[in-house]
């Protein structure tokens, strides 16, 4: 049997988010393999309502614990880690990152009770990793999280790059400046296949540098007359950098509000990535200075109803209140999804008189991601025999496989599920493999097509009802069916109670209803379940969700 090198997405190609990827080379269904990022996305209400974390359903590689020989974490942003302390048990393999990345993986395990010592911290090209057949090297590139990387890929059946997400960025701030001479270098020999990038692709402006928006920034708050709050993305360690020395040259102190902001404060100074950063004051001590010194630096860019941002539109946190003449910067992107949290949040503060600033126009806020003419720039540094777009919408991968084909690449739009065989002269696909969604329901794994999660919709669609009937020991009817509701109208169009007419139908049918019937359960339960439904939406044009209760004595 010959031996393949495979490419499969578990996660993050069709979608931006939940970034999860595998690379195998051996014998068909028997590769050694490496998982490179294990991510998360967020749910909403209108879809995954009542949902704590998606997570990709990893059942694929649970199959293969024992062939795969290392995951490789490329940074520290919630959906490249964010699933690591879920998922580590049901894998095993050492996890391998760069300092920052892995004292933030450390922390995730810690919280799922796993040990830290699984986390390997590793350096940059040239160092490399043995993983069976294959070796891998970390090479750093700018993104809005320090210490991000590509890797590098060596098989036996030539190179492969991964650009992991990234931007060309010179002057980041924070972080690795892009090394156009490193992508040279580990390219000069031959690329076989780029694995790339694609969230920006549609954007046709050159990507800007985290260093072109200080100024604007800083002018801003000296102008603001009262209170300045600024939110953006906690793991943007270089926006926070930059809105905090903003601050200091606004004559105004910095406050950090929020538990995951601190965090990763915390965790870029433990690394010695952060330096420079403006002493930080208390909540309390901020209460006692002039608004105009103070500014707060907040949790809470995409509309989290639990963040900070969301608790000081509802009017206090941490003992701080907006006020009339305040002012409340957006220094983000909104992630498509987030918009009606981010809008609301927004109202709220309008109404508080507090004066908000977006990012429509860009002035305050940069990209992490590269643009259509940085994208080109890394095609045409390495050159790769194949071109495959991730971490992206399908529109996405599609037009960055048509961007390639203007530059002559050969490119092929691999969604998740998709395996691809790297092997020889040409990328095939190998085969189809299930993929779809885990949900984090509380403290408990969920399949997305289990139906609980569909349940909880339904029920919060159409209302519920519980039925309850007795049946003695002669099996026969102890008294009337009863009812109760929730999420339900009280009173329906004939302007009788709901649960009364309800009863009275069920009554009806219990009266009359035969011997067989009632010892039946099954039937039993089906009919009055169906009764009460029609009976409802007679009443109040619902159908509600009907749990059925028959007890018997005896």
């Amino acid at each position: 049997m010959s031996d393949r090198l495979i490419y499969l997405p578990l996660g993050g190609a069709g979608e931006i988010g939940m970034n999860a990827y595998v690379y195998g080379y051996g014998p068909a269904g028997k590769e050694r393999l490496i998982v490179v990022d294990l991510g998360v996305t967020f749910p909403d209400m209108d879809g995954t309502p009542g949902v704590d974390l998606i997570l990709p359903d990893i059942s694929w590689l649970k199959e293969r614990k024992a062939q795969i020989e290392g995951i490789f974490i490329t940074h520290a942003h919630e959906d490249h880690v964010g699933a690591i302390g879920h998922y580590w048990e049901q894998l095993g393999a050492p996890v391998y990152a760069r300092p920052f990345t892995a004292n933030i993986a450390r922390r995730k395990l810690e919280e799922h009770g796993h040990p830290e010592n699984v986390v390997k911290v590793v350096g940059v090209y040239p160092e490399m990793i043995k993983c069976g057949p294959l070796t891998v090297s970390y090479l750093p590139i700018s993104h809005s999280i320090p210490e991000s990387a590509g890797l590098l890929i060596d098989t036996p059946e030539g190179r492969v790059l991964h650009s992991g997400d990234f931007k060309i960025d010179e002057t980041p701030v924070v972080g690795d400046p892009w090394n156009e001479a490193l992508w040279e270098e580990v390219s000069k020999d031959g690329v076989k296949a780029l694995i790339c990038d694609s969230t920006n692709v549609f954007s046709r402006d050159p990507g800007r540098s985290e260093a072109s928006i200080g100024d604007a920034i800083s002018e801003m708050m000296k102008e603001a007359q009262g209170m300045v709050v600024a939110t953006t993305f906690a793991s943007n360690i270089a926006r926070l950098k930059t809105l905090a020395i903003a601050a200091q040259k606004a004559d105004r102190s910095v406050v950090l509000l929020g538990r995951a902001m601190r965090r990763m404060v915390e965790a870029a100074t433990e690394v010695g990535i952060l330096k420079g950063f403006p002493p930080v004051v208390s909540p309390e001590d901020a209460q006692q200075m002039p608004r105009n010194n103070v500014m707060l630096l907040v949790t809470g860019s995409q509309g989290e109803r639990r963040a900070a941002s969301a608790q000081l539109a509802q009017g206090n946190y941490m003992g701080i209140k907006l006020q009339d003449g305040d002012t409340f910067l957006f220094s983000s992107k909104t992630i498509p999804g987030n918009e009606r949290g981010v809008i609301r949040i927004m109202n709220q503060l309008s109404e508080l008189g507090v004066d908000v600033i977006d990012d429509a126009g860009g002035k305050y806020h940069v990209s992490g991601h590269a643009n259509r003419p940085d994208l080109l720039r890394l095609h045409q540094i390495t050159k790769p025999q194949t071109l495959i777009p991730m971490h992206g919408e399908h529109r996405h991968l599609r037009e960055h496989v048509k961007l390639g084909a203007e530059s002559g690449l050969s490119g092929i739009v691999a969604v998740n599920g998709m395996m691809i065989d790297l092997s020889g002269n040409q990328p095939t696909v190998a085969e189809y493999i299930d993929t779809g969604r885990t949900y984090l329901d509380g403290s408990v794994q969920v399949g997305a097509m289990d139906g609980i999660v569909r349940d909880r919709i339904r029920m919060a669609m159409n209302g519920h009802m519980v039925v309850t009937l007795i049946i003695d020991e002669n099996d026969e009817p102890l008294g009337d069916p009863w009812v109760e509701i929730m999420g339900l109208a009280e009173t329906g169009r004939n302007n009788a109670a709901l649960v009364e007419v309800v009863e009275e139908d069920l009554s009806q049918f219990v009266n009359r209803a035969n011997a067989k019937t009632l010892r039946d359960e099954v039937k039993l339960e089906k009919e009055l379940k169906t009764i009460a439904r029609r009976s409802a939406q007679g009443e109040i044009g619902k159908k509600p969700e009907v749990t059925v209760i028959v007890s018997r004595l005896g």
